[in-house]
């Protein structure tokens, strides 16, 4: 997928999650998320937003925590995270292609980066926001979904920080059965950061398969996972260990 539509995504998510968030209202239970209601959702979401938004805007080449969260509540807080937002989606879009900044996973370039990380942020947690208006949520389209899985797994989970391990050497295999052509990737736990290569490159001790966008989702915890065979002690090793969370 290209920038161009990394960005589009971008506007589109944001767009969603709050008229999602204005729909089931700011107090209630996110049931993707436990611990939050909407409004916690909408502030850290727009917290982010803003976060990424100073990378790019004032070319920041080390790295920053991100602002607080803001105590506006009621239509002062969606209002603040439709003028984040906007802003991410105007430096996007206005940031050239050969601009420097800091980033936390390779890509083509800092502007590739982000788009792509914001494009699965806002996405996520999009659905996140429908889910608590307890209707069908949004369609994700496959090719985005296969886009997310890789970044998942590829990027954020071959970092230091990823806590998917395992004490002796086990094989977990991903499948999405709905993509343009199926995909496979193969992850490989130990005790170190997991590996993943595409393709089934190794027998695999656990799969987990299923239509792109909802494997997506399982993947980031946010729905069960579609069909799992072999060993499910793997796929639950999976939901209890692989949440992300910021630097």
């Amino acid at each position: 997928m290209d920038v161009s539509r990394h960005i589009q995504v971008v506007s589109d998510e944001g767009l969603l999650l709050v008229r999602a968030a204005e729909a089931a209202g700011l107090g209630a239970k996110v049931p993707t998320c436990p611990d939050w209601e909407v409004r916690d959702l909408v502030r850290h979401t727009g917290m982010v937003h803003r976060w990424a938004t100073a990378f790019m805007a004032e070319r920041r080449t080390e790295f920053r925590l991100g602002g607080g969260l803001p105590e506006l509540d009621g239509a002062e807080l969606l209002d603040w995270f439709r003028e984040g937002h906007a802003a991410l989606v105007d430096t996007l879009t206005g940031t050239p292609p050969d601009a420097e900044c800091w980033t936390f996973l390779p890509a083509p370039s800092p502007l590739a980066f982000w788009a792509r990380r914001q494009a699965h942020e806002t996405t996520v947690h999009r659905t996140d926001a429908e889910s608590a208006c307890g209707d069908t949520v949004s369609p994700i389209d496959a090719e985005f979904a296969v886009d997310g899985i890789e970044e998942l797994l590829l990027g954020m989970h071959s970092r230091e920080k990823s806590r998917v391990r395992a004490e002796e050497p086990r094989v977990l295999r991903v499948r999405a059965t709905d993509a343009p052509a199926e995909r496979t990737w193969t992850v490989r736990l130990s005790e170190g950061p997991p590996v993943t290569e595409r393709g089934a490159t190794a027998a695999a001790d656990c799969e987990v398969s299923g239509q792109a966008a909802r494997l997506y989702l399982a993947l980031w915890n946010r729905l069960p996972f579609p069909e799992v065979s072999g060993d499910p002690a793997l796929a639950a090793l999976w939901r209890e260990r692989s949440a992300i969370v910021m630097r």
